[in-house]
């Protein structure tokens, strides 16, 4: 069976991971959320790594978390929330540990966005230190379209991006933004037609300087462009806990599925 997140080149200098779902524009599961954990954990242990690549296969960097995952927690949805509520580590649920994970790599991480990246999938790609996208990629906060709001991890990445009224706006309207239009609106560091090719030639631009010196610009502007994580991610856990399977939301869904206006009381 195909791993779920492919790591090419993992002892560096400039390592990929590269989301393999390609037949599903790389809708994200539970396992390739679990996969993309190992992945960092794996490469933040290679001495000579210098910087990580975050890519999708096929032509896509991820159409959000699959609908089969999400349409699975409606069985459950006093356990999921439970869980989400209660995460191992006391920090981050398994739904944020991801994109903990990605902005925890002591190296710097680009994602290359081509196609689509849309919920789910522009959370893990705003984990990264810089995105470059094409100009026709399609990006999008979407969980507004379900009801919901972003709960994996945003609060540790569009603070630092975004001012708050146009954070708001993006959360929730659900925009489809071209590569171009989230450059405008600050969601991208920059436009490339070929996303992943300049994406390698930023890698190796920063992997032929001082590793020492890259790891602590990094850890320098992480440290004074954030504060704990601790509080943020909670946050987004309980409001998320609070939408999921209340009635509005479930009417969301229902609107959703049947192509119809909802219903909301």
């Amino acid at each position: 069976m195909p791993q779920l997140v492919e790591i090419v080149n993992p002892k560096g200098p400039v390592a990929e991971l590269r989301l393999n779902r390609p037949a599903k524009k790389n809708a994200v599961t539970l396992e390739l959320l679990e996969e993309l954990v190992a992945a960092c954990a794996a490469l933040a242990a290679a001495p000579g790594l210098r910087a990580v690549i975050l890519a999708g296969t096929g032509g896509d960097f991820s159409a959000g978390m699959d609908t089969s995952v999400l349409m699975s927690f409606a069985g459950d949805i006093e356990g999921i929330k439970a869980e989400m509520l209660d995460p191992p580590d006391g920090i981050a649920n398994r739904f944020q540990a991801p994109t903990k994970a990605l902005a925890d790599l002591p190296v710097p991480v680009i994602a290359a966005i081509d196609g689509v990246c849309f919920g789910a999938g522009i959370q893990l790609a705003l984990a990264a230190d810089f995105r470059i996208a094409s100009p026709g990629a399609k990006l999008s906060i979407m969980e507004a379209k379900w009801g919901l709001i972003p709960d994996m991890g945003i609060s540790l990445s569009l603070p630092k991006l975004l001012p708050a009224d146009r954070a708001k706006a993006l959360i929730m309207t659900a925009r489809v933004l071209s590569g171009e239009e989230a450059l405008t609106e600050g969601l991208i560091t920059r436009v490339a037609d070929n996303p992943h090719a300049a994406a390698m030639a930023f890698a190796e631009d920063l992997a032929a300087r001082s590793p020492d010196a890259i790891r602590a610009a990094k850890t320098l502007v992480d440290r004074l462009w954030s504060d704990t994580p601790v509080g943020g991610l909670r946050l987004e856990a309980e409001l998320q806990a609070a939408l999921m399977g209340a009635p509005n939301q479930v009417e969301t869904v229902m609107a959703q599925m049947q192509g119809r206006k909802p219903d909301y009381r």
